[in-house]
């Protein structure tokens, strides 16, 4: 199986099947008995709501495991579903890791899929996986530049001959978009907001576009936001303008800009050649941002083109990766377990 354990989703990919699984990256877990109570969804749903008994977390950040044994239930857990709950023989797996991780991460990751019963691992870089799920010629000896925003990390890469040639990894991504809405709001408004209404504030009114580019009526829009007032530890909502979203998430977003510029000033001529000839391309959840490819092409002159999946673009690309033999130059490290 390919799995892309992300910091936000975790997705599965089983060889002959396709993806069988997409889940939110949460787990739930008792206080009194250190059992899980639940996974995915449901346990996504108990974030900032959980009763005093459970324990409902994240325990990926960064794109790295934060938290060994949780992660182990969850990829536990994970993986019955995909079989369906029928009984498997140990399974070789294929996992998507950024690229910047030190050696002690990809250890652990490696330690988590031999808990959660894989008899052999092999990790891929992320922008890897993803410029081979996205359909980039990555076996030719041209250039090829992906930028993959996921919710831990920023991965920038120029890809030629199944290898990268220059890469960025910034862990600026999804989450620190959505921190940078919480931090905004808290400082001009006074309120404290919970992470999930951070997350939808961004996912519905979250743009890159400049008030002169942008539409007018949606700059003037008004929404209503709820949380705990400061000064006074009650209950209260306020008026948030859709253009006030744009300005809290302007700093990770330059940040991310920043990251593709450098990955092209090192990038060789001849390759950088190819990259304006055929582009920048997109992938992740951070993809799906409003603006953001017009906004990376206005800041490099660089035509920029979002993936046709880009939130499976990773663990189509680790599917490939099973199911041909071609693109095993590109595992990172290997493991046989038993």
């Amino acid at each position: 199986m390919g799995i892309d354990l992300g910091t936000a989703n975790t997705l599965i990919y089983v060889s002959g099947k396709g993806i069988v699984l997409e889940e939110p990256s949460v787990v739930a877990i008792d206080r009194r008995t250190e059992e899980p109570r639940a996974v995915g969804k449901e346990a996504k749903s108990m974030l900032g709501r959980a009763p005093e008994d459970v324990h409902a977390l994240r325990p990926l950040r960064d794109g790295v495991i934060a938290d060994f044994d949780a992660t182990a239930i969850m990829l536990q857990e994970f993986i019955r579903r995909a079989y369906e709950g029928n009984p498997i023989v140990q399974p070789r797996m294929v996992i998507g890791i950024p690229s910047g991780v030190t050696k002690v991460e990809r250890r652990a990751v490696m330690e988590v899929a031999a808990q959660a019963g894989a008899r052999e691992v092999d990790l891929i870089e992320e922008p890897i996986a993803a410029a081979i799920g996205a359909g980039l010629p990555v076996t030719e000896s041209t250039g090829n530049m992906i930028v993959d925003i996921g919710g831990g990390t920023t991965e920038v890469a120029v890809i030629s001959s199944q290898g990268k040639v220059v890469s960025e990894s910034i862990r600026v991504a999804g989450d620190e978009l959505t921190a940078s809405i919480i931090q905004y709001i808290k400082k001009k408004h006074k309120l404290v907001i919970g992470e999930n209404m951070a997350e939808n504030l961004k996912i519905r009114l979250g743009s890159v576009c400049s008030s002169e580019e942008g539409d007018s009526e949606e700059n003037d829009s008004m929404v209503e936001v709820r949380g705990i007032h400061l000064v006074s530890s009650l209950p209260r909502s306020a008026q948030l303008q859709a253009s006030e979203i744009r300005e809290a998430m302007s700093e990770p977003i330059n940040a991310i800009v920043d990251a593709v510029k450098i990955t092209l000033e090192q990038t060789p001529p001849d390759l950088a050649a190819d990259i304006i000839d055929r582009g920048i391309l997109l992938a992740g959840g951070g993809a799906l941002l409003k603006g953001l490819d017009v906004f990376i092409s206005k800041e490099t002159g660089i035509v920029t083109h979002i993936a046709a999946e880009p939130l499976k673009c990773v663990v189509l690309g680790t599917g490939r990766v099973l199911e041909d033999k071609s693109f095993e130059r590109v595992l990172s490290d290997r493991s046989r377990l038993i």
